[in-house]
Formats: structure tokens, sequence, C-alpha cells
């Protein structure tokens, strides 16, 4: 419901306002300001063209894994945060959106809703705006922009953005007119950072973090790859087969997701990357150009994934659901680092013996009864982490040329 405006009269903006905080909005979006510093550009502009302003606040919705929305606030006392929100069944939380204006226009498909908070102001219909008139406030206006569906990333169907004043009389309508009139331009801004963001997120949540940059800065092409020295990673969950033939597709899913948060926090934890989920399995590579330091801190997030399994395993089945168990290799070895495929569909991963390497090694966990079993070339390049390792003995594995002594870590 928008309420309607009585008539009131009207104080005259500077003529040239709309036009210059608007091109203003986009040099500073173009020029790569964050939102924080456009919002806060913004309102200094508006005081400066008369608007007596208090508070304002942009929200749009992120293509983002962990958060559903983002929001970015000004307020004349302390200035602009930002804030995300994120993804949760938090029934409190929900029930704040639902009495929210925002959630009003996004519900109603409305494209503006003013209040005045004045005496004619009938509270508890949006507890904020009671929080507001409570603080000064004297008047309210929210406007929602929608935009295409082609320049759409995923739920994002444009921005949400607020006014609050706590001039004596609230806004004229002439300032009405100026908010309205640079919200395009304020749109633009924020999309363009919106998308900006989201890409960056979402190749680094499918690629990993080093990968991500290699991409983001420009390299694509099929067939462009480095040789690069790093430990290679090579994991898999034990016994997983007979685990998914026996327990419900959801449970299957959240042990995958238990064992794989556990594991990715280690291996990023020491400046590892994670290339590939392969089923139940993980590869991950250390690298760096000190071989030493790469092997110490791949034998670090080994070592402490042993004790976070034993703590997750403890919870899983203290409520109940199956538990299992990782073998890690560790390799160290000369790889490709780079993108692998066909000219339009392409992986961006690390191929070489030392990865097949690494494979055949985690295959012999089983049947050495280790959970972490490391290669001679890894012990040889480990420094002083090389007295944490304890012999296994010599072995031939299938497709490696020639036997070679292996190595576990000393837990003891």
């Amino acid at each position: 419901m928008i309420e309607a405006a009585s008539p009131r009269p009207t104080a005259a903006v500077p003529v040239h306002a709309k036009s210059e905080i608007g091109e203003w909005i986009v040099n500073a979006a173009l020029s790569g300001h964050e939102e924080v510093d456009i919002l806060a550009g913004i309102c200094e502009r508006l005081i400066g063209a008369g608007v007596s302003l208090m508070r304002a606040s942009v929200a749009n919705n992120l293509l983002d894994p962990t958060f559903d929305a983002r929001g970015v606030r000004w307020l004349r006392s302390r200035g602009t945060v930002e804030e995300g929100f994120v993804r949760t069944d938090d029934a409190s939380a929900e029930e704040d959106w639902r009495r929210s204006p925002f959630f009003r226009l996004v519900e109603g498909r409305e494209t503006m809703l003013r209040r005045r908070l004045d005496a004619t102001y009938c509270r508890g219909e949006f507890p904020i705006l009671d929080g507001l008139q409570d603080e000064g406030a004297t008047d309210y206006v929210a406007f929602a922009l929608r935009i295409g569906q082609s320049v759409r990333l995923g739920e994002a169907e444009g921005i949400l953005v607020s006014w609050t004043t706590d001039a004596p009389e609230g806004f004229t309508e002439a300032q009405i007119a100026l908010l309205a009139g640079i919200l395009p331009s304020l749109a633009l801004a924020m999309i363009l950072r919106t998308t900006h963001r989201a890409a960056r997120t979402l190749i680094t949540t499918y690629l990993g973090s080093d990968a991500a940059e290699r991409v983001l800065a420009g390299n694509i092409v099929r067939g462009r790859a480095e040789p690069i020295w790093a430990v290679v990673w090579h994991s898999d969950l034990v016994g997983f087969t007979r685990i998914a033939d026996t327990t419900s597709a959801a449970d299957v899913l959240a042990l995958l997701n238990d064992y794989a948060e556990a594991q990715v926090e280690e291996i990023e934890s020491q400046g590892g990357h994670v290339l590939k989920f392969i089923g139940d399995g993980i590869l991950a590579i250390f690298p760096g150009d000190d071989p030493a330091s790469a092997c110490k801190r791949a034998l670090d997030a080994a070592a402490a994934l042993r004790s976070r399994i034993k703590a997750l395993n403890l919870r899983r089945a203290g409520s109940g659901q199956p538990v299992t168990d990782t073998h890690v290799a560790l390799h160290l070895g000369e790889l490709l680092y780079g993108n692998l495929g066909s000219a339009r569909r392409l992986d961006f991963t690390v191929l070489g013996p030392a990865v097949n390497e690494a494979a055949r090694i985690e295959a012999l966990c089983a049947s050495l009864e280790q959970s972490i079993i490391v290669s001679s070339a890894f012990a040889d390049a480990s420094g002083e982490a090389r007295n944490r390792l304890v012999s296994l003995g010599r072995y031939a594995m299938k497709g490696v040329g020639r036997p070679q002594e292996l190595f576990t870590l000393d837990l003891g």
C-alpha cells in the first residue's frame, strides 16, 4: 500500500542536483568505488542539496552460497556500514524480514512506500519505523527498482532503497522527486558491484581461491598451463560405497558435506588449494617455492585432520548418524597447472604423473592400515618435518615404474 501524499509546500532543490548526483554515482561505480563509499557520497551530496537525511539503506539479493542478501546502511551519527544476511532457518530473522517495509515492497510488487512519522503515523505496522520515530525521524520513503530478467543473477531482481529524514516537516515533494530521480543511477552502480562480487564469489566457490585468481586474471585459454612444483593431496573416505548402499540419499549428502568441510578447512588453513571433489575424494595442492615448507604445511593439515575427524565422529555417532574416516596420500612432484578441456568447456586443474602416483599411494592406505601415507619424494623434500615420518617399507604400485619407500606420519 502506498500512502497518498497530501498537499504540502514544495521546497526547491538545486536545479542540477539530480543530474550532478546521478553523474557522480555512475563515475564512482566505474572508478571502482565500494558500495559503502558510493552511498556515503550520495548522502553527502543530498545533504548539500538541502535534504536533511538521518538514515539511508540499500539492499539487494546475492548469488552466494552462504549469504542470502547484502545491505549497506548510512547513519548520520555513525557513517556507513555493510552487512551480509546469512542464509538461515532462524524463525525470528524471517519474522523480522516479513514485518519490514522492504518485504512489503517485494511481496506487493510495489515501487514506492512512504510513511510520515508524525502525529498521524499509526505505530505497529513496521517495528523498524516505530524505532525510527522514537529516534526523532519524521518521514520515511522506500523505493524498489526491478531490473530485466536478462541481466539478473540468481534471485536478484533489483535493489531496495530507503531514506529517512528528521526535518520538522519531513521530505518535501521536490526532495522525494530527487530521491526517485537518482534511483536508476544508484541501481546501475549497485548492480554493477553486485555482479562483480557474484562473479568472483562463484568462480572462487567452484574453482578455489588460487585457480579463481588465475582465471579472473585472464587465464582462460585451453592448453595454457604452467609447470609448478607442489605437494599433491589425494584423499578418499573409508568405506563410502558400503555407507552409500545402506544410507538414505539425504544422509549420504550430509555425510559428504561434513567430511568435506573438515578436510577443506584444514587444507586451506595451511595454504593449500582444493581443486576437485571427485566423488567422495579430494584433490588438492600445496604449492610454494620452498618444498620443505609446502611439505610441512601439508603434514600439519593431515595431522590436524585426524583430531578433527575424531571430534566429528563423536558428534555424528552421538546423534545416530553414520561415521567414516579418511585416507590421505601426500606426494611431491612437478605438475602442469592450468586449463584442460574443449574450447568452450574447461577445467582448471593439475596434470602429471605426480597426480596419478598420489592416487596409487592413497589406494594402499587400506591394505597397509594407515590413514596417512607419504611418498619417498615427499619425505626427501620435507626438511625437519622428516623426523615426523616413519618408514612403511618399499612397495610396488600399479602404473609406477619401480617400487618406492613409503612413509606414514608418527602421530604418537
